[in-house]
């Protein structure tokens, strides 16, 4: 069996049922994207691609991973939301993954993709990660954060219930909940009901107007993530 960086006490029913091993990490040009660099985490289960943003200013050592949804991808919500948080938080020196998974629409699977990005981070020196998701990936970021104390908040956008169960083993470490009010794919509802299951620090956002997509607010949420991120990962 073997563990992140730093965390080979950490035993969990995840680790029962899958044997994980970080290999490395591989320039991918192929899904290269400007500034950024196309990296592929190899890992026993396969290769796991990624775009990482690398910090534009005094590095942090702090990072944030960002999730996609059910159908996997690198955009994120918004029209391209994540990359332009990304870009944004790299010239405050906080790096930024975006992790597009194996098997899209497989939690378990999803969430070991997520693990390995935190831990690639955590090995290249970024030990405080905050976690980002949206829809599906909402899910995925609160479940990850189970597995790895590396994982310093989590950020859960129109996120679905199944798997966010265990939001409750989050605290202290802070938690934003942001979901549309109009959302016709996620009732609103869902959010509520994941920010009661959680203890403090948590914050819900409910966009007024929004779809499940939050396109309708999308300078909104992210005036919101580069002012919410920096205070909660580098605490």
């Amino acid at each position: 069996m073997v563990f992140g960086p730093g965390e080979g006490s950490n035993r969990s029913p995840l680790y029962e049922r899958y044997t994980i091993e970080l290999l490395g990490a591989a320039e991918a040009a192929d899904i290269a994207e400007g500034d950024v660099l196309g990296v592929r985490l190899s890992a026993t289960r396969g290769d796991v691609p990624c775009l990482f943003h690398p910090p534009k200013a005094e590095r942090t050592g702090t990072a944030v991973v960002y999730v996609p949804g059910a159908r996997g991808g690198f955009g994120g919500p918004g029209h391209g939301l994540y990359a332009d948080v990304a870009n944004e938080l790299a010239t405050q020196g906080i790096a930024g993954l975006r992790v597009n998974y194996r098997h899209p629409a497989n939690l378990d699977e999803s969430t070991l993709d997520a693990l390995v990005a935190v831990w690639h981070l955590a090995g290249q020196g970024y030990e405080r990660v905050a976690v980002v998701g949206h829809s599906f990936g909402g899910a995925v970021a609160i479940s990850v954060s189970r597995y790895t104390t590396h994982v310093r908040a989590v950020v859960a956008m129109s996120s679905q219930s199944f798997g966010a169960e265990d939001v409750v083993l989050l605290a202290p470490r802070p938690l934003l909940l942001v979901h549309g009010d109009c959302d016709g794919v996620i009732p609103p509802d869902t959010a509520r009901t994941i920010y009661d299951w959680a203890f403090e620090p948590k914050r819900l956002v409910m966009m007024e107007g929004a779809d499940h997509a939050l396109r309708e607010v999308r300078d909104e949420v992210r005036a919101l993530l580069l002012d919410w991120l920096p205070q909660a990962v580098l605490k």
